[in-house]
């Protein structure tokens, strides 16, 4: 197969990022729109149906979780041996990190499944809302090997500088799905009505055509990368280490899956105002994080490159433009929200003044703070791609439960700013977690790990492997 010639590691930064981050960004506002078309139809079933999806929202949000940790740890290791122009390594790595994420998948969905009706007896879920909930919940951990697989082709997309094809595959998958769901829910011809779980079932066979059409390009070897059969032996060395390298990102998303539900628990606690002021604006946040987290991505993947090809100072370049960026587009969009919060709380909850009011002070608290997230997310793939992923997750950790929600107990609970506490305890923690974050990145301990000088046993291995097969032939 004839090389590319990797237009990441050389030329303007700016272009680079951007030429990564933009269909980043795309292919996860439509991979969000899956949760958007199950709410719409589901929502014609009614309230019990709305709730047993809403039940099953943070499980599967945390095996999803989990299983994009380390779909991380093989974009990152994939990045360096791009960067490093070491091909046989890079169709290793993604073949082995595949194998590695379906054999977790296969077991976390097993297990899953098995405990469905005891973690929803322990969610004190009720006898209307329960079946809808037990099918929904199941399918969905039946689907999590497919889920996992496509989250790792992106990731292996990621990693060798092509996100854009990933637009197209869910593009696909959410537009069929969209045409599927009432199908399945409502029933038609010879398929009978499934009720809340023919969502579910709409949802697995959407995502299980998109992991087979990921699986057949990285064999046909088109698209910047060929896994070859040989590269699925099971490799217990590699992984065991990507494991370990990736174990780290799990928590880290999982901390943050875990975080807003600690958040809602004392919310709760303020009525049911400010439980939808929270809702409001967590969903507004929601979509305001998604450029910040494809640019972080995109910032993570060029780094990569760039560590593994040895240009360090590239990679630091990279990391501070990628954090003026991200700061500069957070800011705008909160100066934005800033001044027409009302409007943006009002599209959610037309006809309700108190909610509104409620909402946009929310907002209005912690949306000038947005840039110090952006600088945080930027930096943090910095340190991700060089495989630091032990201090990303401690960063993260610090930043869920040393700042934000001790910070929200105390400033509501024992001072006189009440709801207000609640509130400013997003942006405090954002700008304090942003400077730490920068105090890391300058240090520049980063700069001293590389994770393909970690592994070039490993790859004297697989090449010696391959020229074994050749001489064979």
């Amino acid at each position: 197969m004839p090389v590319r010639k990797n237009t990441l590691l050389e030329g303007p930064i700016l272009r680079s990022l951007l030429t990564l981050a933009i269909p980043i960004v795309l292919a996860n506002i439509l991979q969000a729109g899956y949760q958007v078309i199950d709410a719409f139809w589901v929502g014609r079933l009614g309230g019990a149906a709305v709730a047993a999806v809403s039940v099953t929202f943070p499980v599967t949000f945390l095996m999803i979780a989990l299983g994009a940790g380390l779909a991380i740890a093989g974009s990152t290791l994939i990045a360096q041996y791009v960067g490093a122009k070491n091909r046989d390594m890079v169709s290793h790595v993604a073949a082995q990190t595949l194998l590695m994420v379906v054999i977790i998948s296969i077991i976390l969905g097993a297990i899953g499944y098995a405990v469905t009706p005891a973690l929803l007896h322990l969610m004190g879920v009720g006898p209307d809302v329960y079946p809808g909930a037990l099918g929904f919940m199941r399918v969905s951990f039946i689907a999590l090997i497919f889920n996992f697989t496509f989250f790792v082709f992106q990731a292996i997309m990621r990693g060798i500088g092509n996100a854009t094809l990933p637009i197209y595959i869910v593009l696909g998958t959410v537009l069929l799905n969209f045409a599927l769901d009432p199908i399945f829910i409502f029933g038609w011809g010879g398929i009978p009505a499934y009720g809340v779980m023919g969502a579910a079932l709409a949802t697995l066979g959407t995502q299980s055509i998109a992991a087979i059409i990921g699986i057949v390009i990285l064999r046909l070897g088109k698209n910047g990368i060929y896994v070859r059969r040989r590269d699925f032996i099971p490799d217990f060395e590699y992984i065991k280490r990507a494991f370990f390298l990736g174990f780290p990102a799990s928590i880290e998303q999982s901390a943050r899956a875990l975080g807003l539900t600690v958040m809602t628990f004392l919310i709760t606690s303020f009525g049911t105002l400010t439980i939808a002021a929270y809702g409001v604006g967590s969903t507004v946040l929601q979509v305001i994080i998604i450029p910040a987290m494809g640019l972080s991505m995109a910032v993570s993947t060029l780094v990569g490159q760039n560590i593994g090809a040895g240009n360090v100072e590239r990679a630091a370049r990279i990391g501070r433009l990628g954090a003026q960026l991200s700061f500069g587009v957070l800011t705008g969009l909160g100066v934005v929200v800033f001044i027409f919060a009302p409007y943006f709380v009002g599209f959610f909850v037309p006809g309700d003044p108190a909610v509104i009011a409620a909402g946009a002070v929310f907002l209005r608290t912690m949306s000038l703070a947005w840039g110090f997230m952006g600088v945080q997310l930027a930096l943090t793939g910095v340190l991700r791609a060089s495989g630091n992923m032990v201090m990303t997750m401690v960063l993260t950790l610090v930043s869920q439960w040393v700042l934000q929600f001790p910070l929200a107990y105390v400033l509501s609970e024992h001072t006189p700013l009440g709801v207000w506490g609640l509130w400013w305890a997003f942006p405090i923690s954002n700008v304090i977690i942003a400077l730490i974050t920068v105090g890391v990145y300058a240090k520049g301990d980063w700069k001293k790990k590389r994770l393909t000088g970690e592994e070039e046993l490993l790859a004297g291995k697989v090449t010696e492997d391959i020229l074994a097969e050749e001489g064979t032939r």
